[in-house]
């Protein structure tokens, strides 16, 4: 791709870049590509092309909850985004490595990117969802609910779907304490409900040692959402090392037990048989289930990011351990599939296997296939955003740049074409009277311009003022570009060397095209 200095003229031959893209820098021609900036060109792009970026994928389903869900990364997801589609990538997307922990349903979830992504973000089996710092002038996304505060600066939100959960949580907890505890009526539903509320809490916890590991790290945490099957921590960057990764995913589940150790030794002086004592007693049995169910090593969940922090250890690469713990995620969810109705039709659960039929069977199948759904969704989700994290670096806005040729606000559109052709330039900058950048020709706009009318046309009417965040660095790649990228979202951006000096233009449509040429090609 051609580039031009400040003095809007073609760079040496021994430029790098110059060199790896010789079609850009040949001078625009009938037989070279079509050329937005010139009239008999082919229309460019939408105005508004879409940014690429991972969006987190990744849930962690609660087995010790009523019902399951799936959720985005590690945040995807967000995965891929499920909520993530990384197949193309959504106009200016929250961060290209938003992802929960796990980046996968049914665990813990930290956001890298997946995919939190696109937005990885990290689950537990209380948690959904596997997701990079808050940008400035961030477009503002779905907000995730209810606010319910704001631990360590991190905003807690209450997804709609929790309100279903605690609902079916007290509805089959208050059927247990009918039978354990008849004499409680219908205050036994009181009861159950308070239950809801002090086992989310427990998923919260949870999550914040999540999010408190991360900020240790200084990973930027976007938010923690509770909702339908769990929680999720949207950590928006990837951990560095797989020491941290490791970490990141253990202290969730290290929560859990803690938490199920103090709900025992609380249970201890409490007499059995009341209200106290199975609160106590079922608090501590489902955050037991959580750790345990989060410690399987399969992505999405916890102890499939442990997996992959291992494998990412011996063999050196991230996606090695990626594709060996999404892979053993797949197999635990036909795992899941199978053997959780055959555990419950056994009584090995501790069911009586004679009573077990019916309803209870139908609703241990819906179960049982929920979660293998979430899993296994969840571990493509991962993989799907440790491609599109491999491929990230490819995208450099050095290579992609096109090459500018500097105009005066008051030049005729022809002329400024002229100009451009006779550099094999693909872009048009307005400068002031000191040379100085204050605004970008768009192309949309000089497509619009009828070829007989263009000598009349001044460039100034046809261009976009640079904004604070339009000015892009010539050194920028991979997420760093994206995050800039998305924190303005524009059409065209002002490329420039660390001196200040001009680089070039850099077209958002080139950025997709490159990002989807990128994803395109096996890992």
């Amino acid at each position: 791709m051609d580039e031009s200095g400040g003095s809007g003229q073609p760079r040496p031959d021994t430029d790098e870049s110059h060199r790896h893209q010789p079609d850009r820098t040949a001078p625009a021609t009938e037989s070279t590509r079509p050329d937005p900036t010139r009239p008999d060109s082919t229309p460019p792009d939408p105005p508004a092309p879409d940014l690429p970026s991972p969006e987190p994928a990744g849930t962690e389903p609660d087995p010790a909850g009523a019902s399951p869900e799936a959720r985005g990364g590690d945040d995807q997801p967000n995965g891929p985004g499920g909520p993530d589609d990384t197949s193309r990538p959504p106009a200016h997307p929250a961060h290209p490595g938003e992802r929960g922990v796990n980046d996968q349903p049914g665990g813990d979830r930290h956001d890298h990117p997946d995919a939190s992504d696109p937005h990885l973000a990290h689950r537990t089996l209380a948690h959904s969802a596997p997701g990079k710092g808050a940008a400035p002038q961030r477009t503002p996304g779905p907000r995730g609910g209810l606010l319910m505060g704001r631990p360590f600066g991190v905003p807690v939100y209450v997804a709609p779907s929790w309100f279903l959960v605690a609902a079916l949580i007290t509805w089959v907890f208050g059927g247990q304490l009918e039978r354990v505890l008849p004499e409680l009526g219908a205050a036994r539903y009181l009861v159950s409900l308070f239950f809801a509320v002090a086992f989310y809490a427990s998923v919260l916890v949870h999550e914040l040692a999540h999010t408190v590991a991360a900020l240790r790290y200084k990973l930027p945490v976007r938010r923690i959402q509770l909702q339908f099957f769990g929680g999720v921590s949207e950590i928006e960057k990837e951990a560095e090392t797989p020491g941290r990764e490791f970490v990141l995913a253990f202290v969730g589940p290290l929560l859990s037990l803690v938490l199920a150790g103090l709900f025992y030794l609380a249970l201890q002086p409490v007499e059995p048989g009341t209200v106290p004592g199975v609160l106590l007693a079922g608090l501590m049995i489902s955050n037991l289930i959580v750790a345990a169910f989060n410690l399987l090593p399969g992505l999405p969940l916890d102890g499939g990011r442990m997996l992959r922090a291992v494998v990412w250890k011996i063999t050196g690469r991230p996606m090695s351990g990626t594709v060996a713990a999404a892979w053993v995620g797949r197999a635990l969810a036909v795992s899941v599939l199978i053997g959780l109705p055959l555990l419950t039709q056994s009584g090995a659960l501790g069911r009586d296997a004679v009573d077990n039929v019916g309803m209870d069977t139908v609703m241990d199948a819906l179960l049982a296939a929920i979660l293998a759904a979430i899993i296994w969704t969840g571990a493509g989700n991962s993989l799907r955003v440790a491609r599109l994290r491999e491929h990230l670096p490819e995208l450099r806005a050095r290579a992609l740049t096109r090459r500018a040729v500097p105009v005066e606000s008051d030049t005729p559109l022809s002329e400024a074409l002229r100009r451009a052709n006779a550099a094999g330039a693909r872009a048009l900058v307005v400068v002031d009277a000191d040379g100085n950048p204050v605004s970008l020709v768009r192309e949309a706009a000089i497509v619009g311009v009828p070829e007989h009318r263009r000598p009349w046309v001044a460039v100034s009417g046809l261009a976009q003022d640079i904004a604070d965040g339009m000015r892009v660095s010539a050194e920028l790649a991979g997420e760093d570009l994206l995050e800039v990228l998305r924190a303005t979202p524009a059409t065209e951006y002002l490329v420039v060397e660390d001196t200040g000096e001009i680089y070039g233009v850099l077209s958002a449509a080139d950025v997709e095209r490159a990002f989807v040429k990128a994803m395109a090609r096996p890992s």
